[in-house]
């Protein structure tokens, strides 16, 4: 089995004064995932302390049937590094992943999840939208791409207020547009970049195609040509949480923080790229059997400290004790796990040998 951290940072200016304060210009780790990075060194140092008792070969560079692999990834913020990490081999002989995410929408000492899906498929959409740049005061002798863009993203809205299912949860965000760079020229090309989201694979897809039917065919209304592109680098599916996997976390977990702090939490459209090693692998391997990936929120939520920022902004601030939780609980998860398939393979081979 792997144990998953992400360690990569966003590109955006650290505004919050503390010791672990960002120290290049530009970058910061704004969605914990240096926290996830300690969390899973601390595993594999409670995991290495304790071989001796575990019989349990933790590597990471040699890959066994019995081995707990650490996995380090990058790019994890839409930059395809799930996709990396498997072409580089870092999954062989692995059939589950356990990745995890620091929030601070839950209290500490509890932890989030819940069977089923989670977290939304995601999806990055550009287009350049082109035709003829003139002069602002003779606007008669140009086409503007502007005033089109301008209806692409007000139709654009329309797809979830007036297509989507109110009871599936859909995005469609434009988050950025270009073009011009002077108060009197109308400017050619003008172009937009968005995300799109879903819970369902079939709401995902025909949510992209009605992109791609929106965005040209607006832009041929205001007499303008329009191209839409979808990165594959950007794209996450679904994470839809293993009803076995969440079963054996359960009752982990409660073991561990007891009932109070297990908490069932409803679906959310960020998105993570752990289901991409399930993907990936089911779709690429010559082996049989697939990956089982799993995914749990472990909160860091003290009120004694103020209000703490969600990710993805300037004044994010990591709650250092929430790692202690995440730690012990991946050291937990994997035993347990290997122990428990052991089992498994012991009683299927007819044997009373015990592993661990």
């Amino acid at each position: 089995m792997a144990v998953l951290a992400d360690m990569d940072a966003l590109a955006m200016e650290e505004s919050v004064e503390w010791e672990h304060k960002s120290k290049v210009p530009g970058k910061m780790l704004a969605c914990g995932h240096d926290g996830h990075v300690a969390m899973l060194l601390g595993k594999a140092k409670l995991l290495q302390g304790h071989r001796d008792e575990l019989q349990l070969c933790l590597s990471f560079l040699v890959l066994e049937n019995e081995t707990v692999v650490p996995v380090f990834q990058p790019s994890e913020e839409g930059g395809g590094g799930a996709k990396k990490t498997i072409d580089d081999g870092a999954l062989e002989n692995v059939n589950a992943i356990f990745g995890l995410y620091l929030s601070a929408k839950f209290p500490i000492g509890a932890v989030a999840t819940r069977p089923g899906p989670i977290l939304a498929a995601c999806g990055l959409f550009k287009s350049a939208i082109t035709r003829k740049g003139g002069h602002a005061a003779i606007l008669q002798h140009t086409i503007a791409p502007i005033v089109a863009a301008s209806n692409v993203i007000v139709s654009l809205q329309h797809l979830i207020s007036r297509e989507a299912d109110p009871l599936d949860l859909q995005v469609v965000a434009v988050a950025k547009i270009k073009g011009g760079s002077a108060f009197n020229v109308i400017p050619d090309p003008v172009t937009i970049s968005g995300t799109f989201r879903a819970l369902s694979k079939d709401c995902f897809i025909l949510l992209r195609q009605r992109i791609e039917e929106v965005i040209t065919r607006q832009a041929s209304v205001q007499r303008c040509n329009a191209t839409v592109s979808i990165s594959s680098m950007a794209f996450y599916p679904v994470t839809a949480i293993d009803k076995a996997l969440h079963e054996h976390f359960e009752i982990v977990a409660q073991d561990m923080l007891g009932p109070r702090n297990f908490l069932e939490m409803k679906p959310l459209t960020g998105s993570e790229d752990l289901l991409v090693y399930s993907e990936v692998f089911r779709l690429t391997s010559t082996l049989s059997g697939c990956i089982l990936a799993y995914f749990y929120f472990v909160g860091m939520k003290d009120e004694s400290l103020g209000k703490m920022e969600a990710g993805h902004s300037p004044h994010y601030k990591l709650n250092k004790d929430a790692l202690q939780y995440g730690a012990v609980l991946h050291a937990a998860l994997a035993t347990q796990y290997i122990l428990e398939n052991q089992q498994m393979s012991v009683t299927a081979k007819g044997s009373s040998r015990d592993e661990l």
